[in-house]
């Protein structure tokens, strides 16, 4: 359960968010973004703790890359997340049914819309880089019908204003804390669910590769996959040309008969989907938030200080597209 906010604080912040989103909203998005960009470099300079845990990660996920390399892409990457708050404000106003091919290029989706148009039941996931609020938004205009899985904010009077702009605008949105049930009825009906699929999973998560090391990864996704025999689509919404100006696109289209035949078909669904947003991560590094903790959670024979199980190797190198230097990655110390 969200954790408890005093009355005072609750409307102190709603009000701040509010007139927040008010002042910005007087402004053009070009300009804003480049205000935030120059924010972004004041809060890369001032939040040592969040700039060194992402220059941990990125080191971790670019073991080739020099220091000034790294030091220049965590940079970036706080530009883009003052940017990305920004952008929610102007998002709702400038994607529209008669404004959106002005801000949103498409990639090839000819799959993607092979599977949204089949009636059948489809997941849909993406992780936390360039901006999702995009996808969800365009989804909308474009009139497929999508439920999407959001954590709900601590503040409730923020969080029913963010709810409130999402659904205005044809986004229906299920909180985690309450979905079970409802996930599966839309799934039943044939339905879309929508999933930001990389957040770390707790130390009883399925532990699958992530940018050469294990991440523990949600179950929920994969079961509910095998449960309704339905396909998942990797996709993503990249920032462009430095402005209000995004690409949509698939990283991968996960089909059942993919997976038909694995001896743990959960494990193969669930390291193909995060191998797809680690190839979308890589197009556009610099717009990921390598701050937040995915490799918080680790394998329990890795917190015990023993070598990795026979087992645990053998499904890794039953991947199709594991390689034995990948292999080697995984298995050395952290």
């Amino acid at each position: 359960m969200a954790r408890s906010i005093s009355t005072p604080v609750l409307w102190s912040q709603y009000l701040a968010a509010r007139f927040g989103a008010m002042a910005l909203t007087t402004f053009d998005a070009e300009s804003n973004l480049h205000a935030a960009k120059t924010l972004g470099r004041l809060l890369y300079r001032c939040d040592r703790r969040h700039r060194e845990r992402t220059l941990t990660h990125l080191r971790q996920a670019f073991p080739r890359l020099d220091a000034a390399s790294l030091n220049k892409l965590s940079q970036k990457s706080f530009e883009h997340l003052v940017q990305l708050a920004v952008e929610v404000c102007h998002v709702p106003r400038l994607i529209n049914r008669d404004s959106w091919s002005r801000h949103i290029r498409i990639g090839p989706l000819r799959d993607a819309v092979d599977v949204l148009n089949s009636g059948k039941p489809v997941i849909l996931v993406t992780g936390h880089l360039g901006n999702w609020e995009v996808l969800g938004y365009l989804m909308a205009v474009l009139g497929f019908e999508v439920d999407s899985i959001a954590r709900p904010l601590n503040n409730r009077l923020i969080n029913d204003w963010l709810l409130g702009i999402r659904q205005r605008r044809g986004q229906r949105v299920l909180t985690k804390w309450d979905a079970s049930d409802r996930m599966v009825r839309v799934l039943e009906r044939g339905g879309a669910l929508a999933f930001i699929a990389d957040q770390n999973a707790g130390d009883k998560g399925l532990f699958v590769p992530f940018f050469g090391r294990l991440a523990s990864t949600y179950k929920s996704i994969g079961l509910l996959a095998l449960t309704h025999n339905a396909p998942i689509i990797c996709g993503y919404s990249g920032r462009v040309d430095g402005g209000f100006r995004y690409e949509v696109g698939i990283g991968d289209v996960i089909h059942p008969e993919d997976w038909a035949g694995h001896e743990d078909p959960l494990f193969y669904i669930t390291a193909r989907y995060m191998r797809a947003i680690e190839g979308m991560i890589r197009l556009r590094p610099e717009q990921y938030l390598w701050m937040h903790r995915r490799w918080k959670s680790r394998p329990r024979y890795e917190r015990q200080g023993q070598p990795m199980p026979a087992s645990v190797r053998n499904k890794l190198e039953g991947l199709p597209w594991m390689t034995p230097s990948h292999m080697d990655r995984l298995t050395e110390p952290a």
